[in-house]
């Protein structure tokens, strides 16, 4: 961090705190500029730092569910911030300047609010509600609240993201899927679930022998794991980003049920990571997650192909339920991890530089794992592809070719007839800029030197090159 930048930051902390008089800033600067020294915050002390602030806060369960919200959408810098509030919460005299401000800053709001309450007076009600208005309403809030509580699907993100990116690049426009790739569930590869219950089946499998319980229920599973309904295993709907849940036959004797659900979680995240990728398939989401989606893609076939050879031994009559499970071990690791990717992908809503923040962290997040970590790093290179074209051509070439808004460097049309009466750096500053968010964390570093390198080749080899050497004149 530069000399300035602390200034600034200085600054503002104590425009923000309130702070009037006292040392100054210029204490507090010197004081950081001699004691700085480089600091990782590794997962132990990044736990125990939750653990100090949730220890002193009033509500401990609300910051930890926070926390955890933030983690799983990738929140840059996360770590590193709570373990400066819980060196806060050491400090007994920042504490106490804390709370007086707190304290001054509600004292004023109550002052603000007590006066503007008295120019208000409340309506008083003439008569009183009736029955039929009062289940009216009752509905009206009962709706309301529903809709609030689901979140938004697919089709509404997708048609988000297209018309945010034309209306920022109205001359290139994002391509779109004809209707009927949306339209037919049946092409998508996951469950197709109704709301309406399927009837009982005729005989219930809980009156069979168990070797006849145990083939059946091999079968259900082979279908399962691929996304289609068993007879005695049914998928439930799901609505947003839940996990699939699914529901098994109860008259099951109690020891193949238990078996079934240790395999059924494998199906749950296939079915996340189906949805995950003919939804990140389309234009909007980028050329990045375009890659992640083709490399999960690639892993899927692999599964799909041990599911076909394990239908050839149950064909074979060499497949029990013992045998399904011991076979479909070594694959469960690597399903988990993919859903668990794809649903932070999802939740954080990340594209470009931001999805392979994620993938770069996880990766460092599973050492100790290999199996895992050997996985993220393949996600990683594959999805890195794009990204390093488009960054390739940056530094080489002054150009940017970004046709879904991914990169880390954002260009801005400005009026050219200007260059040669206003051209000087703060033209170029205005022109090409640093959106922090699409920076992968493995660049944070080169950051400022890509922006600079791509600018120089701009100038002089880019689209405005004639007004540049005009006003160089």
């Amino acid at each position: 961090m530069s000399e300035f930048r602390i200034h600034h930051d200085v600054n503002e902390l104590l425009s923000l705190l309130h702070v009037r008089g006292g040392d100054g800033a210029e204490v507090y600067i010197d004081l950081l500029q001699k004691n700085r020294t480089p600091y990782v915050t590794t997962t132990v002390s990044a736990h125990s730092a939750k653990v100090k602030i949730a220890e002193h806060s009033k509500t401990p369960e609300d910051f930890l569910r926070k926390y955890e919200e933030l983690k799983s959408k990738n929140a840059r810098n996360l770590d590193p911030l709570v373990y400066l509030l819980s060196k806060l919460t050491e400090d007994k005299e920042t504490l106490k300047c804390l709370q007086q401000n707190a304290k001054e800053r509600s004292e004023m709001s109550t002052n603000v609010t007590s006066s503007s309450m008295t120019s208000y007076t409340i309506p008083t009600t003439s008569s009183k509600m009736s029955v039929q208005e009062l289940e009216e309403l009752r509905k009206k809030l009962g709706n309301v609240t529903a809709s609030a509580s689901i979140p938004q699907s697919a089709e509404v993100t997708r048609k988000m993201l297209r018309d945010r990116h034309n209306k920022k690049n109205p001359t290139q426009t994002i391509p779109v899927f004809p209707n009927w790739v949306y339209d037919r569930p049946a092409l998508i590869g996951d469950f197709i679930t109704s709301l309406t219950p399927i009837g009982d089946p005729v005989v219930a499998i809980g009156t069979m022998p168990l070797a006849v319980q145990e083939q059946a229920l091999v079968e259900d599973l082979l279908y399962v794991l691929i996304g289609v309904d068993g007879r005695d295993i049914t998928a439930q709907p799901v609505l947003g980003r839940q996990c699939r849940s699914f529901i098994v036959d109860p008259s099951l004797d109690m020891s193949i049920k238990e078996l079934v659900n240790r395999i059924l979680p494998v199906a749950s995240s296939y079915s996340t990571v189906t949805r995950f990728t003919e939804e990140k398939s389309s234009f909007e989401y980028g050329q990045v997650n375009h890659a992640l989606t083709a490399a999960m893609r690639t892993l899927m076939k692999e599964y799909l192909i041990l599911v076909t050879q394990l239908e050839h031994l149950h064909r074979q009559g060499m497949l029990s339920l013992q045998k399904l499970w011991f076979y479909i071990q070594p694959t469960m690791r690597t399903i988990e991890v993919l859903a668990s990717i794809a649903t932070s992908v999802d939740k954080g809503e990340c594209m470009g530089g931001s999805t392979l923040s994620l993938l770069h962290d996880r990766t460092f997040n599973y050492t100790g794992d290999s199996q895992a970590q050997e996985l993220c790093l393949y996600l990683t290179k594959a999805a890195s592809v794009p990204y390093f074209e488009i960054l390739e051509k940056w530094i080489y070439r002054g150009i940017i070719k970004d046709p879904y808004g991914e990169f880390m460097v954002e260009e801005h049309e400005l009026q050219k007839e200007k260059i040669q009466e206003d051209y000087n750096d703060k033209y170029w500053d205005q022109r090409y800029t640093i959106v922090q968010h699409k920076i992968p964390s493995f660049l944070q570093k080169m950051a400022d030197k890509i922006l600079s390198t791509g600018r120089l080749l701009c100038t002089l080899h880019g689209p405005d090159r004639g007004g540049v050497e005009k006003a160089c004149r």
